[in-house]
């Protein structure tokens, strides 16, 4: 049988980018592909999120040729406080306490997209092909059609395995019959970078309130990147506020502890669902990314877990062609998504959790919840494994 490519990826995002540098060097052919053409280099990006990317996460992105390219715009996190408006009790995490150098470090969004264009422009084992969209899948024993559209017509394309990195409205997962279980949470993040007068350089904050949580990332120079989740019926009135406003409001909501608000960026909102992918591996189908789950940012969990994702995967298809294995073998591809399972799960169920646990409460289940931060502060070994999975390992004899 005469294939054209091992490997198809589908979706040009950040974590389907991540995958083509991990890709790189593997003695495999592979193919991505994006529905959307390429942006200049100088045109603008209106993504105002900046990525808290965990302590693993970085070694990914550098293992990967990438992190040299976005290392001058990341900030690191040396102290993590996670703490609940009008509760007693707050857990600090710091870094010095592990015995490392910080946690993990804060991003752009836009620096990583940068920095990942800058590596592929140099990568040569991915045929990377925009615009183009996957219009069908087609399976049989021994592998499966792929139909790709773009101006000129449908073209096919005969591979061995199909990874959807085509986030929450995946057309992999679509066509390969996977279905979803999805909850709104009918709330709304609002991400910009703003300043603040006193703001502690290297330190995050989590602050749960009773509208959602308020989280601050140290971007350096007095910078912060803010995600403020509010109800989704409010979203549009705090958006709709003068600078000025918003600033009052926000400083109201979150207190005083991370400086003075000053100044305030571009505002984009992000409403907030958990989409889960009922499977992440089909027949010779793979799913990575917000493709497999899109979860709460509560936690800042979402990108470093599908960078996890890909790390996991990079690794199976490299000990594959070590073995000289059929790369889409369903039975391959289910020990994956099985191993892969705990993390996934763990990671959807904690953020999940916390975005549930920290709406209003009565007083009792108020008290207990104060406890339970003030019990994780003060317990090392509860405070260790919460250290080690913030750097994004679910424990320390994962990172060694």
């Amino acid at each position: 049988m005469t294939f054209d490519a091992d490997v198809l990826v589908v979706g040009g995002g950040l974590v389907g980018q991540s995958l083509c540098a991990a890709l790189e060097g593997l003695p495999l052919r592979a193919v991505q592909v994006e529905s959307e053409a390429p942006r200049p280099a100088d045109a603008p990006r209106w993504d105002e999120r900046n990525f808290a990317l965990a302590r693993r996460s970085v070694q990914s992105l550098a293992r990967w040729g990438v992190w040299p390219h976005a290392q001058s715009q990341a900030q690191p996190i040396d102290e993590v406080h996670v703490s609940s408006r009008g509760d007693f009790g707050a857990v600090r995490v710091r870094a010095d306490d592990c015995g490392v150098d910080a946690l993990g470090h804060t991003v752009p969004a836009r620096a990583v997209g940068e920095a990942l264009a800058t590596r592929l422009a140099a990568c040569r084992t991915v045929d990377r092909r925009a615009p183009q969209r996957l219009a069908a899948l087609a399976f049989d024993d021994a592998g499966l059609t792929a139909t790709l559209q773009d101006a000129e017509g449908p073209r096919a394309l005969r591979v061995r395995l199909v990874v959807g990195a085509d986030g929450t409205g995946s057309a992999v997962r679509d066509h390969a019959g996977i279905g979803t279980e999805t909850r709104d949470y009918a709330q709304t993040a609002i991400v910009c970078t703003i300043g603040a007068r006193g703001a502690p350089e290297g330190r995050a904050f989590e602050r749960f309130t009773d509208s959602g949580p308020f989280a601050l990332l140290p971007l350096g120079t007095g910078r912060l990147g803010m995600v403020w989740t509010v109800p989704a019926a409010e979203a549009e009135a705090v958006l709709a506020l003068d600078d000025a406003a918003f600033l009052a409001a926000a400083q109201a909501r979150f207190g005083r502890r991370a400086g003075t608000f000053e100044r305030v960026g571009r505002r984009q909102p992000w409403p907030l669902r958990l989409t889960r992918a009922l499977r992440v591996a089909g027949e010779r189908v793979l799913l990575v990314g917000n493709a497999a789950q899109t979860i709460h940012p509560i936690g800042a969990q979402g990108f470093n877990l599908g960078l996890r994702d890909v790390e996991a995967l990079a690794a199976m298809l490299a000990e594959g062609i070590a073995a000289g294995a059929d790369l889409g073998d369903p039975a391959r591809l289910a020990a994956h998504a099985a191993a892969r399972e705990a993390d996934r799960d763990a990671t959807i169920r904690l953020s999940d959790g916390l975005a549930r646990a920290f709406l209003p409460r009565a007083l009792p289940l108020r008290l207990l919840r104060s406890a339970a931060l003030s019990v994780l502060d003060r317990v090392p070994p509860l405070k260790r494994d919460l250290a080690w999975s913030l750097m994004g390992w679910r424990e320390l004899a994962e990172a060694t």
